[in-house]
């Protein structure tokens, strides 16, 4: 375990987490929402630190992130836990991990040793072990993915910190529930955010991931505002955010926020507590890009799906800047962020 640094202290040994917009108040003995944090006689412990329970090499356009280094790997890692539930999480086994220890358990006593004990059966993985290892390997970037970062961020933290001092770029896949606190810590570390916006109603963050859609939306502002380069990601479900309606609100919000950030529109496939629902045919992603562009967004992805749209134009003259198929790049064609035309293509691209 390693002591957290965003949280204050209550009466009564309480303390309140204040890494994610749960702001959990967390009795002595207790963890919060996402089940990482635990209250230690009135401190608070991140009991996931150097302990990811996923690790991998990924195409950078599996986060995805189609404006950030394009055709490179980035190292990603992930905890258990989460400040969501959703019942379409494609990670569930490590998201929701800690939900199902709270609920086998009988008391507090029993999850914290259950935790404990499953955090302790993963490899240790300190963050100057990450760093030597993209380093010695030549790995540009580092993304803290497959969970919430926001649930184990003094652990990213620390990471991104020293990762950035050689020179590695940082990124956070995040369903946008940072604090103000955690992200504004982040800034000139954290070089590039993927954003899931699920969905444009509260009722449906209610009901789908026990978490409200406000905070969301302050948070791709915030990330814009401090200079961290954004992408947005929305899921789409039949008959829960596919409405001409919803999906038009979306897009007039990230534009109303910045017309370059990408919006990346993915199929859903059945998981988790939602088989019942059908993939997100083609015509409704077709759909949702051509309401994206007609709401003055100049790039439009669609994912998960074999299609053109992953390809990148330039917003100017129309030429192929970016081919992608799935997640290979099979050509790049502009120097140094720019179009032949002279027209300035905005993301991270060295």
């Amino acid at each position: 375990m390693q002591k957290a640094t965003l949280f204050r202290k209550k009466p009564n040994n309480a303390v309140r987490c204040t890494a994610c917009q749960q702001y959990c108040t967390i009795p002595e003995g207790g963890t919060g929402i996402c089940g990482v944090r635990l209250n230690q006689e009135g401190e608070l412990y991140l009991v996931v630190y150097g302990k990811p329970c996923s690790i991998n090499l990924d195409p950078v356009e599996k986060k995805p992130l189609f404006h950030f280094l394009p055709g490179t790997q980035i190292f990603s890692l992930g905890t258990f836990g989460c400040n969501f539930a959703c019942s379409f999480c494609q990670n569930w086994d490590i998201s929701q991990a800690t939900r199902e220890i709270k609920v086998q358990c009988e008391n507090a006593e029993q999850q914290k040793s259950q935790i404990l004990s499953l955090a302790d059966s993963f490899e240790e993985w300190e963050p100057k072990k990450i760093v030597d290892y993209c380093t010695m390997h030549k790995i540009p970037s580092i993304a803290y993915t497959y969970n919430e970062p926001a649930i184990f961020f003094e652990y990213a933290y620390d990471t991104a910190k020293l990762a950035h001092k050689n020179g590695i770029k940082n990124v956070f896949v995040s369903n946008g529930y940072e604090s103000e606190e955690a992200l504004k810590k982040m800034k000139g570390i954290i070089d590039a955010m993927n954003i899931d916006l699920k969905a444009f109603t509260e009722g449906f963050y209610a009901r789908n991931c026990r978490a409200k859609l406000q905070p969301v939306l302050e948070t791709i502002k915030l990330a814009n505002k401090l200079g961290i380069w954004v992408e947005v990601t929305t899921l789409i479900i039949p008959g829960e955010n596919d409405s001409d309606a919803e999906l038009k609100s979306i897009a007039e919000f990230i534009a109303g926020v910045d017309r370059n950030i990408p919006w990346h529109v993915t199929q859903f496939h059945p998981d988790f507590k939602m088989l019942e629902r059908p993939a997100t045919p083609i015509a409704t992603l077709e759909k949702a890009y051509k309401i994206g562009k007609g709401t003055g967004l100049k790039f439009v992805y669609v994912g998960n799906a074999v299609t053109e749209r992953e390809n990148t134009y330039c917003p100017k003259c129309g030429k192929l800047l970016v081919k992608r198929i799935g997640y290979s790049i099979d050509a790049i064609g502009m120097e140094n962020g720019r179009c032949g035309c002279g027209e300035k293509i905005p993301g991270i691209w060295k």
